[in-house]
């Protein structure tokens, strides 16, 4: 249990709201329970401009949304992609999010609405966020951004489509990406999982090793593609050359120990690399912020910091 009064709390009143697990639930519960976390977020925060979108993916057109705290400045700009398993996650659930990094870092969020699994498996939603991210590099003018000055954040699902893309803009050869921001990210194959914290905290604190399993098995649907590396950016042989990383863990999160060890390939790797780890708190914190205040106060402070970086 955590000792965290707050935490405490929120895992006794999710249990009185009979939160079952994702793989037992099934993919429509999924959906719907991933959208409905909204009522643990903070109140939503006034940004200047929100403006709905559409942008390239890489079989059409997709929603996305931009939140830019002056209009009347050319700021850097963060693309964000939101968490949920691959399978879930919208626009809507991760507006307050959204806002809430705009207003913290001073820069224009761009939020993607990437195409989801099962009906678009690995590697359809990392193409869209790579197109995505295309698009926002060469309508600086139209979106009132400093193109030179792009960062890269997500979480969960979202943090590991963001550090895979990271490693595909490497390797592609652009856009230039100048900070990513991985919050409690997947990053290893759930499947045989070899961290302690895949069975330390195994379950008992919303998110399952076994929802891991069942969220993986939705995304990626083949063996060609499970041996596919970006799907897994901590299988990566070369880790060089990419963009300077905060790594956000929660202590009783099945993936923190792979996102330490994420941290520690990448710093091995040359790469400016920070772990931030919040021991008592839960995967999804970053979503939590109106009644988790720890969580509150360690996503605006990675928000200040990816901020000053980009400027």
């Amino acid at each position: 249990m955590s000792g965290d009064p707050e935490v405490q709390a929120l895992l006794i009143r999710l249990r009185e709201l009979g939160l079952r697990p994702y793989s037992e639930a099934g993919l429509l519960f999924a959906r719907r329970a991933i959208d409905a976390a909204a009522w643990m977020q903070r109140e939503r925060p006034e940004v200047a401009l929100v403006r709905e979108l559409l942008v390239d993916g890489a079989d059409g057109l997709l929603p996305a949304r931009l939140y830019h705290p002056d209009p009347g400045s050319r700021l850097p700009v963060i693309v964000y992609l939101h968490g949920g398993g691959w399978v879930g996650g919208s626009l809507r659930i991760a507006d307050n999010p959204c806002r809430e990094l705009a207003r913290a870092s001073g820069c224009a969020v761009v939020s993607v609405g990437y195409r989801l699994a099962p009906e678009t498996p690995f590697p359809g939603g990392l193409r869209d966020c790579l197109a995505a991210l295309a698009w926002v590099a060469s309508h600086g003018r139209q979106l009132a951004v400093d193109t030179d000055r792009v960062g890269l954040a997500g979480s969960s699902a979202g943090g590991n489509l963001a550090a895979a893309a990271a490693i595909a803009v490497r390797d592609l050869g652009g856009p230039l990406i100048r900070r990513q921001l991985l919050i409690y990210p997947v990053l290893a194959p759930p499947p045989g999982n070899p961290f302690p914290s895949y069975t330390e905290n195994a379950a008992g604190f919303m998110m399952t090793s076994a929802d891991l399993e069942w969220f993986w098995a939705h995304y990626v649907l083949s063996d060609v593609h499970h041996a596919a590396l970006t799907a897994a950016p901590l299988l990566v042989d070369d880790l060089s050359g990419l963009p300077p990383a905060t790594v956000l863990t929660a202590g009783l999160d099945p993936l923190r120990d792979e996102g330490r060890a994420y941290v520690d390939r990448l710093q091995a790797s040359g790469v400016d690399a920070t772990l931030v780890e919040l021991p008592d708190m839960l995967h999804g914190f970053s979503w939590m912020t109106g009644v988790l205040s720890r969580a509150r106060s360690a996503v605006d402070a990675a928000a200040v910091e990816l901020g000053e970086s980009l400027r």
